[in-house]
């Protein structure tokens, strides 16, 4: 136990008290950090020689936040409410020095504080509702008091990173100092405090900026309707809205009794700890135990990419987006041409948004070569395949590419399927080969499955690894095998999804239990989406699925206006009468007896199977861990954070339960529904897939 003594200290300035805290790494506001800030305040206060007081930070940040590794375990030490209200109470003026970030319970303590001062590169906020809770020491009572409700508002339900000059706009910061003098800055502006006789400035006493709020009480309704969207399926960001309210309509001590009854409630739900273990998931996820740190890597400093479709165009912009220069290769220059413009579109669609410099498109652009040589690729660093998923094809691309790339170059394969061992084995560098499976969109989505090929060095996968982060993604390492973690769970879903409408559900009912669930949208909207004739040929078609059938009608989604929705000019969706007859003839066809699902059925058809199959990926050590897989799915296909992922909402669930309806389902409709060993052993030793639920 960290001693308070140990991680504070006080020392007097001719007449500035200047409390010091220096707790690594991020100075969280563990008891012993409180405490120890609660007698310096007090010592301080006491001594009449110290006219002012500064709180200041070692190290490299202010206050990052509280020490959420506290949640849920007996409290110790003052509670950081009453550390505020402590230093607000000082009857001496007190200053936060802010550098770093100030963070969660790190800016609800500098708003406890008369005034505050910071370097130009700090940064404030309250992240709590990105952990399923809201600030829970008077941060939704003060912020407002002193930013208005509105840019309160915006910064509580988003959780954003305010930089110091922006801070200092909204009235949260009184003065910039500069970068590397804070505390003599902080001391300065104190003394200047203390000159003026500006005493204590309680936020808690300013009514202000909460009077234009109450002369428009609308601006909630207004907000909460312009960020429905966002907030969907989220109660934090309610909680947030309404603790705001209080403090607009209640005196600060009810507020502060409100804040506390909302963030308890929060605090103790589900939604609060699966985002509290997606938070420790997302860190986890970069520890692989036969990597550590000191593993060398390989440089990456130009890449080539082979495809200029949608996903080898995608796959470039993050590296271009990164400063990595990228040649991009083709076989027909139609196809480059367009590839290479396709890019060019989506930088200066992003420029017109105001999301980038108009030069940076030419930046970027400059980075960007074009070629019908695969012998361009003879220099790169690192090579991505990314083109059409046929192993020959892919076999084929990877023995022409041993000949031509470099000695130590890394080959990797973007297929979402295809065993990466075999691609590697027409090479004479497997341990050079290793499958990087981008999302689509690929400059958009976040995941990256790291295909550990059997042969590949561990040079090979921790570059990889380390360079996801460095073009914006969530690297997670899984192993080989088909579909890998995420596709291979997505099969079972996809399956359960038709079998769902052949045996009595409208499609529209499969997605909207989904979309309920809080997943972007349904298979049969997605599909829609995507083309129903993606791999589809009309001579081949024997119009054996529905999805073959719509295609056979010239319903092929929603570039058609129509596939297993209709769709009208905006592209806005409505259930077809067209496909309940053709679901209804194409179950009568098959001689199944429909019948109909109550919503809960439906979920479980579509996730228990997903859960099932995620056990069998961890008997087979091809995820590490559950909640490497829960990572796939929350940053690869939208599996909502509030719900932790798939392993995690299993454990939410009950494992019990899931095994009874896989034995059940195994019983009545087949053996593809067979438990997964892993699932049986825990259920019936009462044990989780995560630990976190």
């Amino acid at each position: 136990m960290t001693d308070q003594a140990s991680v504070t200290r006080l020392d007097l300035e001719d007449g500035i008290a200047v409390v010091t805290v220096d707790s690594p790494p991020v100075n969280a506001l563990g008891a012993a950090v409180r405490d120890g800030v609660a007698s310096r305040m007090r010592e301080a206060a006491a001594d009449q020689a110290v006219h002012a007081i500064v709180l200041l930070c070692a190290g490299r940040t202010f206050f990052a936040g509280a020490d959420i590794t506290e949640f849920g375990k007996p409290p110790r030490g003052i509670p950081l409410g009453q550390l505020v209200t402590l230093i607000e109470d000082s009857p001496k003026p007190v200053v936060a020095a802010i550098h770093g970030t100030a963070l969660g319970g790190g800016l609800e303590t500098a708003l406890g504080c008369h005034y505050r001062v910071a370097v130009p590169s700090a940064r404030v906020g309250l992240p709590e509702v990105k952990l399923g809770i809201l600030p829970g020491a008077g941060g939704t009572q003060r912020l407002p008091r002193v930013v208005g409700v509105q840019r309160a508002l915006e910064m509580i339900t988003s959780g954003e990173h305010v930089p110091a000059a922006k801070a200092k706009e909204a009235g949260l910061i009184d003065e910039i100092v500069p970068e590397g003098g804070l505390r003599e800055g902080a001391v300065a502006f104190a003394r200047k405090v203390v000159a003026e006789g500006r005493g204590t400035r309680k936020v808690r006493e300013l009514s202000d900026k909460l009077e234009a709020a109450r002369a428009t009480p609308e601006v909630f309704a207004e907000f909460r309707k312009a960020n429905a969207r966002k907030f969907r399926g989220f109660e934090a960001p309610e909680a947030c809205i309404a603790a705001v309210e209080a403090a607009v309509n209640l005196p600060f001590a009810d507020g502060i009794a409100r804040e506390r009854e909302l963030f308890t409630k929060l605090v103790s739900g589900t939604q609060s700890k699966a985002q509290r273990y997606v938070f420790f998931a997302e860190r986890e996820v970069k520890k692989i135990p036969d990597l550590p740190d000191t593993t060398p890597t390989l440089p990456v400093a130009s890449v080539g990419i082979i495809g200029a479709g949608t996903m080898g165009g995608g796959i470039s912009m993050n590296f271009l987006n990164a400063g990595i220069p990228v040649t991009i290769v083709e076989a027909k220059a139609e196809n480059l041409d367009r590839g290479l413009a396709t890019i060019r579109k989506n930088y200066e669609a992003t420029a017109a948004k105001g999301r980038l410099k108009p030069e940076d498109v030419g930046t970027r652009m400059g980075l960007l070569t074009g070629s019908l040589d695969m012998g361009s690729l003879g220099s790169q660093d690192l090579v991505i395949e990314a083109i059409f998923e046929n192993m020959d094809l892919k076999k084929e691309t990877f023995a022409r590419l041993d000949q031509v790339a470099k000695p130590g170059a890394i080959l990797a394969s973007n297929t979402s399927y295809l065993d990466v061992d075999e691609i590697a084995s027409v090479t004479k560098r497997p341990e050079s080969v290793i499958g990087m499976h981008f999302f689509s969109p690929a400059n958009v989505m976040r995941l990256l499955e790291v295909v550990r090929a059997e042969k590949a060095s561990k040079e090979v996968v921790a570059t990889a690894m380390k360079l996801a982060p460095k073009i914006g993604k969530m690297g997670v390492l899984v192993g080989v095998c088909h579909g890998f973690v995420g596709n291979r769970m997505l099969a079972e879903r996809q399956r359960e999804a038709n079998r769902l409408v052949e045996e009595g559900a409208m499609p529209w009912e499969v997605d909207r239990v989904l979309y309920g669930f809080g997943l972007p949208m349904g298979p049969f909207a997605m599909s829609d989406l995507a083309g129903l004739d993606i791999g589809w040929s009309r001579e081949t078609s024997k119009g054996a699925t529905l999805r073959e059938k719509l295609c056979e009608m010239d319903r092929r989604g929603q570039k058609t206006g129509a596939g297993f929705y209709d769709y009208d000019a905006s592209r806005k969706a409505s259930p077809s009468p067209a496909v309940e007859e053709l679901v209804l003839a194409h179950s009568k066809a098959k001689g199944i007896t429909r019948r109909s699902f109550t919503d809960e059925e439906i979920l479980q058809r579509l996730v228990f199977p997903m859960i099932n199959e995620g056990a069998k990926i961890l008997e087979e050590g091809k995820a590490l861990r559950a909640s490497d897989i829960d990572m796939v799915w929350i940053a690869g296909y939208g599996w909502p954070v509030y719900r932790g992922g798939p392993m995690f909402y299993a454990d939410t669930v009950g494992l019990k339960t899931v095994l009874d309806a896989m034995e059940r389902w195994e019983r009545e409709i087949g053996p593809e529904f067979k438990p997964a060993a892993l699932l049986r052993a825990k259920a019936e030793r009462g044990e989780t897939f995560t630990g976190a639920a």
